[in-house]
């Protein structure tokens, strides 16, 4: 099943629609089959196949991804594909699991980057560029003929890449505070590309309950801090953050991490980028940056 990203913007995503609207069946079998692990990579192999290639998202639209267990169609879609892309580290062990029985090309997208423990690499529009190259990588590998065209359009999003990270730095270099407070642990790698410090409800593993010392620890420095905002997510329930803000006396605000778009955010126009500027004024608000 060809997936499209009905909210992406620019050149590439358009001459995608375009192809596929006036894709004959020989033109469509003759696209490259793209697996993707969850949202921002798929989004990634989308961007960089262009008309290439097909790409089916494993993770559904608005599903949280970490305990993803694959049904019968997924596998057999899986083991199928030309290429697959996987998040690595343990981040979806049944995907990591099932992406090791296939022969084709299969890639981690987080070979080459920094040895991390936190798998939330997306969230850094720098360390994101990585997984662009990655992806460019496996594609070129798995379809050698569109080379160019993977390089080219690669190109251009590791560019708006890098404009979204200059936004972030100029956006979050004035801040009042600098401490957010998150559902849990995914924006760690963002944090520290910007020089904020993130404490979360929740550890890196979302399904980790906290327990009342926690609450209670994270009461006291959102009050000693100065924290307005307890962030939580649109995956998760906010609960343990809800019961946070109240003890604290602070408001809650949701904070993307990009795990999953559901089906109707992005039939409204929402994308990668869109999610991240977001995310940048909502941060920005909480911090009180000028």
């Amino acid at each position: 099943m060809r997936r499209v990203l009905i909210g992406a913007t620019g050149a590439i995503v358009v001459a995608t629609l375009v192809a596929g609207l006036g894709s004959t069946p020989a033109a469509a079998a003759s696209k490259r089959s793209v697996v993707a692990a969850f949202y921002p990579i798929a989004y990634a192999a989308q961007q960089v196949g262009g008309a290439r290639v097909t790409v089916s998202n494993l993770t559904p639209a608005g599903a949280e991804p970490h305990d993803l267990e694959l049904s019968p169609a997924q596998m057999d879609r899986l083991l199928d594909a030309d290429a697959v892309f996987v998040m690595g580290r343990g981040f979806q062990p049944a995907v990591e699991k099932a992406a090791q029985q296939r022969d084709g090309v299969t890639v981690d997208v987080l070979d080459g980057l920094p040895r991390v423990t936190d798998p939330h690499v997306w969230l850094d529009p720098v360390l994101m560029q990585g997984i662009v190259r990655a992806v460019q990588r496996g594609l070129t590998k798995a379809d050698p003929k569109g080379a160019s065209t993977y390089a080219r359009n690669a190109d251009a999003l590791v560019a708006r890449l890098e404009a979204l990270d200059a936004t972030f730095r100029t956006g979050l270099a004035t801040c009042t505070r600098d401490l957010i407070v998150t559902a849990h642990e995914a924006f760690g790698h963002l944090a520290h590309r910007y020089g904020l410090r993130q404490q979360g409800v929740a550890g890196i593993d979302p399904s980790a309950e906290p327990d009342a010392r926690r609450i209670a620890q994270l009461s006291d420095l959102v009050q000693k801090d100065g924290v307005t905002v307890v962030f939580t997510e649109s995956l998760l329930s906010s609960r343990v953050a809800d019961t946070l803000a109240r003890e604290a006396g602070v408001k809650t605000e949701t904070l993307d991490p990009l795990e999953g778009l559901s089906g109707a955010r992005q039939a409204a126009g929402a994308d990668y980028f869109s999610v991240m500027d977001t995310n940048l004024r909502k941060l920005r608000a909480a911090l009180g940056c000028s």
